[in-house]
């Protein structure tokens, strides 16, 4: 990476990770706390309260990755970040549950996911977009564990409250890191083309990368509906499951350095991705089988390393190729599909694994999951990367790059 790409990979890893930190934080005791508020014996407010964000994140990703093509990267990056901070401090402020369903809906309303994704595909060449990507997925990741962790210590200390002025303190962090870290954004031409929606949705490729993202996050938030419950049943308080959880992440980073990046630039992509995807669907012929047979802590351990070894290949390598694949006038505009569909596979992962659970157990779960997974092996299978001589003759090296359409 150039001195450009450093700054832009830890800037903008930086912004996620400060945002996704606030949002975790408040997850794990969420339900807890929320019970305690006017109106909180009602499960399914308390449900809507918690869903609303993932709803609105949902509906504004395509508005939001448009607007940064049509009006700079940055603008809607901070826009965003002092809604969600607006959000964070209304959900801290709220006397009853009603509040807090539209503190919550103003956080999600602050969806930069495509803005941020587009900025460092701007900022990077091709051949070290997955890098940057992976950077990005894996400060999420361990933002991710670092949340199980310090939540309940947090939330004994100041409440569900002081989380949520937490939260949006952690906002206007990442807005300053935006201010004053970022670099510089390519500059807007009045005369350049403008993408838009259909553009993004007549491109097959893209496309199966769209029904990709949904998929890896269905299947991981419906596995989360049964997996507590197996640790627990394994023997493992509530309390100490982050003992499994970050030394599996932790590992799985070092697991991704050492494969996905050496084999990207031999140019085994595609073999690297079909082979995650494909581990992750034996992840969860395993976790049916720990189900149906009783669980074993050791097993339980070794089977969500193996899946967050996978996860992490996916997530680096998914926005990377969507990025290389969109033209750059239309690159917000397709991340923000892509970001959707990846906000609607929470949704869908959380409302249909539970109803799984409820009807089928989790070994009717892990079955469907694995069914999901074997599907989407099906549908990559035709992908295509482009060769190492491609990248390079549509790159150069220390300035943000226009994007080309590239067959994938």
């Amino acid at each position: 990476m150039t001195a450009t790409e450093r700054r832009a990979s830890a800037s903008l890893a930086s912004i996620f990770a400060l945002r996704m930190l606030g949002l975790f934080l408040v997850l794990p005791v969420f339900a807890l706390e929320a019970a305690k508020y006017p109106g909180g014996d009602d499960p399914a407010r308390v449900g809507l309260a918690m869903g609303i964000y993932g709803l609105t994140q949902g509906l504004l990703q395509i508005p939001f990755g448009m607007a940064s093509d049509w009006w700079g990267r940055k603008r809607v990056i901070i826009c965003g970040l002092l809604l969600f901070a607006l959000g964070s401090f209304v959900a801290a402020w709220a006397p009853d549950l009603n509040w807090l369903v539209a503190g919550r809906s103003l956080q999600g309303a602050g969806a930069i996911s495509a803005a941020v994704t587009a900025l460092l595909a701007d900022s990077t060449r091709d051949e070290v977009r997955t890098k940057a990507m992976a950077l990005v997925g894996s400060s999420i990741a361990l933002m991710f564990a670092l949340s199980l962790v310090l939540a309940p210590l947090l939330a004994s200390y100041i409440g569900l409250s002081g989380l949520f002025v937490l939260t949006g303190l952690l906002a206007l962090a990442g807005v300053a890191a935006v201010l004053w870290w970022a670099p510089p954004e390519p500059p807007l031409h009045a005369d350049r083309p403008r993408g838009s929606v259909m553009e993004v949705l007549k491109a097959p490729a893209l496309l199966r990368l769209d029904f990709g993202v949904f998929m890896l996050h269905a299947v991981q938030l419906a596995m989360w509906v049964a997996i507590p419950a197996l640790l627990v049943g394994a023997g493992l308080g509530k309390d100490q499951h982050w003992q499994v959880y970050l030394p599996a992440i932790l590992l799985s980073f070092v697991v991704m350095g050492v494969t996905l990046f050496p084999l990207e630039r031999r140019g085994h992509l595609r073999a690297v991705f079909l082979a995650a995807v494909a581990l992750i669907a034996l992840v969860q012929l395993g976790l049916w089988w720990a189900a149906w047979s009783g669980p074993s802590l050791g097993l339980l351990a070794l089977l969500l390393f193996l899946f967050f070894c996978g996860f992490n290949v996916l997530e680096a390598s998914q926005p990377s190729m969507a990025s290389r694949l969109a033209p750059a006038h239309a690159r917000g505009a397709a991340l923000g599909v892509y970001n959707t569909l990846q906000s609607l596979g929470f949704f869908a992962g959380g409302a249909v694994g539970g109803w799984l659970t409820k009807i089928a157990g989790p070994e009717g779960l892990f079955a469907a999951c694995a069914g999901l997974m074997l599907l989407w092996l099906l549908v990559a299978w035709p992908m295509r990367t482009p060769g190492r001589h491609q990248a390079a003759a549509t790159s150069r090296p220390a300035e943000p790059l226009p994007g080309q359409p590239v067959k994938l």
